[in-house]
């Protein structure tokens, strides 16, 4: 059925239950948004100004930040509005378009990590051949295929998210305009897109899952074989920060997405969302910047 849809806009309510508290809730939410734009910016920044951050590894923790940023400016602003105005309303396309934006950034996180881990791979359990085989070519190459296939991905869910007829209701109980909130909207038979979902979800999300499992089974293995403690602890100091944007990455993945929410109240629902969402592009310039030495003098020179 064509896109002759009932209802043209969506109501999201945010957080109801703490609009007492907005004034509180607003600036500690733009402040976070803030820092997370400064952060991001500041390693995209370095990276381009540094000759020392000229290595494969920094250049996929700066489309890291560019992952953060695109999903931070897609959905943190309306939250904003949602949170002063104790609401927000927008068109049934601009909703699509919000969780659009929202996959393509998630996916192509996904995809890196996967990136960042083979590189590491590669630096610990094959430091010889690391340089023949992590070369510009292959670095430039891989992250044009990770956004390449991050957008043919989206474009795949919004052509059937617009081949649905959506009858209302025309308000979603969310911060923003996720997968099955926007389905809960729709008159239209979702098992074929639910079925699609949970194939792309296995390939694209599990499956770089799988790949960085298996890359740090190999990394620990080569690690424990190092003879001094010295030598362990500089090689795993170079994956530790890696390990860690993983671990929560997929950690707060894993407890929005793959838990089941029955028994979850909404508003535990919507704060563990809000730490996926919000959180985890603020800690990603924390964790890849803090302890990295050669970041800290790139900052150092520039200031």
């Amino acid at each position: 059925m064509g896109l002759t849809n009932n209802i043209t806009s969506i109501i999201l309510l945010g957080f109801p239950d703490l609009r007492n508290f907005k004034y509180f809730c607003f600036p500690l939410l733009l402040i976070i948004y803030c820092a997370t734009l400064s952060g991001n910016l500041l390693i995209v920044v370095l990276y381009l100004v540094s000759k020392t951050l000229q290595s494969p590894m920094y250049f996929f923790i700066t489309q890291l930040s560019l992952c953060d940023l695109l999903m931070t400016t897609d959905i943190v602003p309306v939250l904003l509005h949602t949170v002063l105005y104790g609401g927000s309303t927008m068109t049934l396309i601009g909703c699509i378009t919000q969780f659009s934006v929202f996959l393509i950034s998630n996916t192509s996180e996904c995809l890196l990590l996967s990136l960042m881990s083979y590189d590491r791979y590669v630096a610990i359990c094959n430091p010889l051949r690391y340089h023949s085989i992590m070369t510009h070519n292959f670095c430039i190459m891989s992250v044009n295929e990770v956004w390449l296939t991050s957008s043919i991905i989206t474009l795949i869910y919004a052509i059937n998210m617009f081949s649905l007829y959506f009858c209302g209701p025309h308000v979603i109980d969310h911060f923003f305009c996720d997968f099955e909130p926007i389905l809960q909207l729709s008159c239209s038979d979702t098992s074929i897109i639910h079925t699609l979902d949970l194939a792309l979800v296995f390939i694209f999300v599990m499956g770089p899952f799988i790949i960085i499992v298996v890359s740090y089974m190999y990394i620990f293995i080569t690690i424990l074989k190092i003879p001094s403690n010295t030598g362990k602890y500089k090689a795993f100091s170079t994956c530790s920060s890696h390990l860690i944007g993983v671990s929560f990455f997929y950690g707060t993945i894993m407890i929005v997405y793959m838990f089941p929410t029955e028994g979850q109240s909404l508003i535990l629902n919507h704060s563990l969302s809000l730490i996926y969402t919000a959180g985890t592009p603020l800690l990603n310039p924390i964790i890849y910047t803090l302890r990295n030495k050669d970041f800290k003098e790139a900052f150092h020179k520039l200031t």
